[in-house]
């Protein structure tokens, strides 16, 4: 992942965020993030729906299924809060989108690095191939925050931005 160029990070070097696992049950996706020893953890808030995960450090994943316009955004936070969005297109027609249970987030720090695990159910997931985006907001020591894409086309840090869909998650296959 690279972190936009105009909010650069302080101590953290560098994250790699990747599909580390996809069953019948469930979608796993892992952050590590390297030079972690100022990263902000929110504090542990139980699991449950939140909004505004991503003002600290919060992990985001977001799908385009098929051809259109519509996609899905899920906030993942260390806080072990989460939410996930619908739109119909670019930042338009916001609204909740429905997930048959919650998401697992669980964050470990080492002495120099962090890991961040979420496990998101495969049945609150689109049933097509999907364009996918993976992104962070990383908040450090001071209120510093970097924001991490697999790429960045725009002057401003935007994850909706269409051209940061630069990874594929195939559809389910058939049990």
């Amino acid at each position: 992942m690279r972190p936009h160029l105009a909010h650069p990070p302080l101590a953290v070097s560098g994250i790699e965020a990747r599909i580390v696992g996809v069953d019948e049950n469930w979608l796993r996706l892992r952050w590590r993030i390297e030079g972690s020893s100022d990263l902000v953890i929110p504090t542990f808030a139980g699991k449950g729906r939140a909004d505004g995960l991503w003002q600290t450090t919060c992990f985001e994943l977001f799908l385009r299924p098929g051809p259109g316009e519509a996609y899905c955004e899920f906030n993942l936070s260390p806080s072990e809060r989460w939410n996930a969005y619908d739109f119909t297109s670019y930042r338009e027609e916001m609204r909740e989108h429905t997930m048959p249970r919650e998401p697992s987030c669980t964050i470990r720090q080492g002495s120099s690095f962090a890991i961040f695990d979420a496990a998101i159910p495969r049945t609150g997931l689109p049933t097509a191939d999907c364009a996918m985006a993976l992104a962070c907001v990383i908040e450090e020591t001071g209120g510093r925050k970097s924001y991490w894409a697999l790429d960045h086309r725009s002057d401003a840090p935007d994850f909706h931005d269409p051209a940061c869909f630069t990874a594929q998650l195939p559809a389910p296959s058939p049990a």
